[in-house]
């Protein structure tokens, strides 16, 4: 007779992300080279839907791929720029995430593989980010489209939304920010009160990582690099979501109150305990939970009806 398995709990889960994120994760000052293979097998994990439709294109001079749900609507958009402190990942990494993005939004997404330091420091990367978005704008109304992504990824979208307003560029219907890095300064209040919750970052990575990406510059001084600097009138609605114990939370804290106080909308999610973008695992129900809300917020902002499949 056999024995069913035990459930697995949440807390169980919650470690199994965490290692799998710190397995993936070599210590700060290891070769570039490490960080990337890392974090490429650790997405390894994650299962790819053999309905999807994934497709290399060029996105204005971007190499990028297009994923869809089975079910997707082609004509509306989600752009969604990739994690990984603007050193590592990739679209590649990223195929088993569009799919559930497309699953819950009901929407095509476009993965933009921009360029990564230290091979292409600031602005390769927002450059990349723009001419993507301005790519997406030929072939989707704006109306049909809206910008995310996670991590670093975040924070380009946000600092993408800043570049195409001021370059006078018709914006997207919304934006969604998932543990967005926004401040190369490290200069938020749970950069230290979260430092004992935060099985991952610290403020000393997310400065040391960042100067690989804008050298010496000053942060303050360059909003396309921590968009939290930057000026938050005249833009689209968002969601910006950060677990309330990672050391990032202030990232989007701030920036929500920025954007409100700018005469904006910004809706903030702090779900509690969760490792940096706990979205990217699917086997968390804090991950299911989070979709769900992701693809709520972008089929309101795009104007598709309904609710999108299970995460």
């Amino acid at each position: 007779m056999l024995v069913p398995e035990a459930p697995v709990s949440e807390s169980q889960l919650k470690k199994k992300s965490v290692e799998l994120f710190l397995a993936a994760t070599p210590p700060l000052g290891a070769p570039i080279t490490e960080y990337r293979s890392g974090f490429e097998k650790l997405c390894e994990n994650f299962h790819i839907p053999p309905d999807a439709k994934i497709e290399a294109i060029d996105a204005g001079g971007v190499p990028a791929l297009k994923v869809a749900a089975a079910g997707a609507s082609p004509s509306h958009l989600l752009l969604h720029f990739h994690s990984g402190g603007y050193i590592m990942g990739s679209a590649n990494a990223y195929r088993s995430f569009a799919c559930r993005l497309s699953r819950v939004t009901g929407a095509t997404v476009v993965l933009p593989d921009y360029r990564l330091a230290p091979e292409h420091v600031y602005p390769a990367a927002i450059d990349d980010a723009v001419s993507a978005y301005r790519w997406c704008r030929r072939f989707w109304d704006a109306a049909h489209v809206v910008i995310s992504g996670d991590s670093a990824g975040g924070g380009l979208a946000i600092a993408t939304l800043l570049a195409s307003r001021d370059l006078g560029t018709d914006l997207p219907a919304g934006a969604i920010a998932i543990s967005p890095l926004l401040d190369l300064s490290g200069e938020g209040e749970s950069i230290v009160s979260n430092k004992k919750t935060d099985p991952l970052i610290d403020g000393t990575m997310v400065v040391e990582i960042g100067k690989v990406y804008i050298g010496n510059i000053d942060p303050h001084q360059h909003p396309l690099a921590s968009p939290l600097w930057g000026r938050h009138h005249d833009l689209p609605p968002m969601l910006l979501l950060a677990s309330a114990s990672e050391v990032l939370r202030d990232d989007a804290v701030r920036l929500a109150a920025s954007v409100r106080e700018a005469g904006g909308l910004a809706t903030l999610y702090l779900p509690d305990d969760m490792v940096h973008i706990w979205t990217l695992f699917p086997f968390l129900n804090e991950s299911a939970r989070s979709m769900k809300l992701i693809g709520s917020f972008a089929r309101e902002r795009l104007g598709l009806a309904g609710e999108g499949a299970t995460p």
